[in-house]
């Protein structure tokens, strides 16, 4: 025996329906956002690609999808180059396709309008003209600092010497373990690759060579400097912000203390003090571990590398990486001052001046690197 079918829900929504008759397409039912999640909109758009009106006069019911659906129907259509227009409606679903229409998106053009040639001139203006102005600033704030130098040369005692020796062990001390170890493993690479290398002229012993004068001449003082720049440059940025978003400076100020004197002053002073130490600790470290990948590599033991060393390595190569140091070391601590002292009194400006201070270090040591290399070739050392 069959059970009884239910009775049918007059409740129920009426089903949608799509139908294209001539050049209209006609929709019944309720066009609602449950309605839109079961129909293939794919399928009805195509369904409707050649259809000039869209008649909503059986539409029941309609809610904002189902009028943004019709909407972007008309706005496909006018990509085109078609016209549809839509009849039926009655006052309220008017109302809501008009609310949907003017509040679509703008559109985003497929290729972006180019600039005209005054505005990238304009730009590149603006662009040269901040640049120029930042290199003035610290022009001035270099001689600023030499101005302070100077002063603590006329008058010793006004050299605040525990802040100066605090600064050593932070600039110095504790970057000797990074710098160590950067240096022995870029040893080690050029040891490596240079053996690949000349073994294949049997040239090998001119690996010793390689390491000394790459390590001694550029990469030691180079790559000690980037590393400082990246810890010393954002450490002064950091701490000088935070003291002027704190208004401290103003405070010292008002004190009669001169900012210079006292933060700038001593950081540049263990700057100058200890790279030129962690250069020559990373020249150590990139000789020993040239000399033990060679020992390893090419069979160069450490006696046969020390006598090459000495033979082959003039020491004008050791004085041209040291005299870099020193200028190094004012670049990184002018840069990293002068943006501390840019910060504004909110967090945002202060991490962006700390990473605006590391990259403008590290871009400085690397153009000042190339303007000695290119000195030196000049001079024939």
């Amino acid at each position: 025996m069959s059970k009884p079918q239910p009775a049918a829900d007059p409740t129920a929504p009426a089903q949608l329906v799509f139908s294209v008759v001539d050049d209209r397409l006609v929709v019944s039912g309720h066009l609602h956002i449950d309605a839109l999640a079961d129909l293939d909109r794919t399928g009805t758009r195509d369904k409707a690609r050649g259809v000039a009106v869209i008649d909503m006069a059986g539409l029941t019911r309609i809610d904002t999808a189902g009028a943004w659906f019709l909407v972007d129907m008309t706005v496909r259509a006018a990509r085109d180059n078609r016209e549809i227009t839509i009849e039926g409606a009655t006052g309220a679903q008017a109302q809501l396709l008009d609310t949907v229409r003017r509040n679509l998106a703008p559109e985003t053009p497929e290729s972006a309008r180019a600039k005209p040639v005054r505005d990238r001139l304009e730009a590149y203006g603006r662009t040269v003209a901040g640049g120029t102005q930042t290199a003035m600033e610290l022009i001035s704030f270099l001689g600023q600092v030499m101005t302070a130098l100077g002063a603590i040369v006329v008058h010793p005692r006004r050299l605040r010497l525990i802040s100066v020796v605090h600064h050593c062990q932070e600039v110095g001390l504790n970057a000797v373990p990074i710098v160590a170890l950067m240096a022995f493993l870029i040893g080690v690479v050029l040891a490596f690759q240079g053996s690949v290398q000349l073994r294949q002229f049997g040239a090998e012993v001119f690996v010793v060579d390689l390491i000394a004068i790459s390590v001694l001449r550029e990469l030691g003082i180079l790559l000690t400097a980037i590393i400082v720049a990246g810890r010393s440059a954002s450490a002064f940025t950091a701490t000088i912000g935070s003291m002027k978003m704190r208004e401290e400076i103003d405070a010292m100020r008002t004190l009669g203390l001169d900012p210079a004197m006292v933060l700038f002053v001593p950081r540049i002073l263990a700057l100058l003090l200890m790279l030129p130490i962690l250069g020559l600790v990373a020249n150590v470290m990139g000789l020993l571990g040239g000399a033990i990948m060679s020992w390893i590599e090419l069979g160069i033991s450490p006696a046969l590398f020390r006598t090459r060393l000495i033979e082959g390595t003039d020491i004008s190569h050791v004085i041209v990486g040291m005299v870099k140091a020193p200028v190094f070391a004012l670049i990184i601590g002018i840069v990293g001052c002068h943006a501390g002292m840019q910060v504004e009194s909110n967090a945002e400006s202060l991490g962006r001046m700390t990473s605006n201070a590391v990259v403008a270090a590290i871009f400085a040591v690397i153009v000042a690197d190339a303007l000695f290399s290119v000195f030196f070739a000049q001079i024939g050392m």
